[in-house]
């Protein structure tokens, strides 16, 4: 899938169940909107769940939100009733649960072509085990209709056996070897969700450290944390400056004939305009929602 410069600074898990939830999703200042059949649903709840979304999505009402709907797994009662649901409910993407291979990529895709799912729907892939983060290069590449890797550092923690701890030490190696497969093949990459909702101080730095790293943005799983989750992934004014400086100094060093060129005292060379130009639309595309 053709890499695209759309803003997902915050993605809010939301209960598929929930149809107030899912009401007040259409004022949420959030980048995009995870409507949730697995973990946030019931066994029981989950038919009644599938029709909720379906009929929100319907109603329209998003404006320019990304809206995935995240399926139950097809090895569930409820995984191929979920898929054909999606297909048909407008939804951007479908983010498959616990993916660890290729092939269940590439099953569930076709799933939702046969149920008649548009080519611009894409599939997202939670990156949650460790065999799924084993074979994160696989998964990235499975097929051209993979959109994004998303992290369930939850659940990886646990299997993992890991604590989670200020600095996500234990994390990293998992971090990186998404981050790496996602960016090999052009995907979107979003960090974990952090679970202390009043841990405002640690929210700020896994933010912060989730940019580092090179995440796209962070999954949420309360309102809350939306103003703060996209002011730490978004470029702030002095690097949209200075980013317009490095596309100007550079254009006009290439006039001259000349490959690089300095500004404020550091090297430029196309590197940094392929980045200074990367931030400019971002901003542009955060500015235009």
């Amino acid at each position: 899938m053709a890499t695209t410069v759309r803003p997902r600074r915050s993605v809010l898990y939301m209960p598929g169940s929930n149809a107030r939830a899912l009401e007040k999703g259409r004022s949420l200042p959030a980048d995009g909107l995870i409507l949730d059949l697995e973990d946030a649903v019931a066994p029981d709840a989950k038919a009644a769940a599938r029709d909720t979304i379906a009929q929100a999505l319907a109603a329209g009402g998003y404006g320019g939100r990304e809206l995935i709907i995240r399926v139950n797994g097809l090895n569930t009662p409820w995984g191929y009733d979920d898929l054909r649901m999606a297909a048909a409910s407008g939804a951007d993407a479908v983010l498959l649960p616990k993916v660890e291979s290729a092939d269940s990529v590439r099953q569930a895709e076709a799933v939702l072509r046969t149920a008649g799912a548009p080519a611009s729907q894409t599939i997202w892939c939670m990156m949650e085990t460790p065999l799924g983060v084993l074979n994160a290069k696989e998964i990235a590449g499975a097929s051209p209709a993979v959109g994004a890797l998303v992290l369930g550092t939850s659940d990886l923690a646990k299997d993992l056996h890991a604590a989670h701890t200020a600095q996500r030490l234990p994390m990293i190696t998992s971090l990186g070897l998404c981050l790496l497969a996602a960016r090999a093949y052009g995907l979107a990459v979003l960090d974990g969700v952090h679970l202390d909702l009043n841990d405002d101080e640690g929210f700020a730095a896994s933010c912060r450290q989730g940019r580092e790293l090179g995440f796209d943005g962070k999954t949420l799983i309360h309102p809350k944390t939306i103003a703060a989750c996209n002011a730490a992934f978004a470029p702030d004014a002095d690097e949209i400056a200075h980013a317009h400086r490095i596309i100007a100094a550079h254009a006009e060093a290439a006039a001259s004939g000349k490959g690089v060129v300095l500004v404020d005292g550091k090297l430029v060379e196309n590197l940094h305009v392929e980045n200074a130009r990367r931030l400019v639309a971002l901003a542009e595309a955060i500015a235009a929602l």
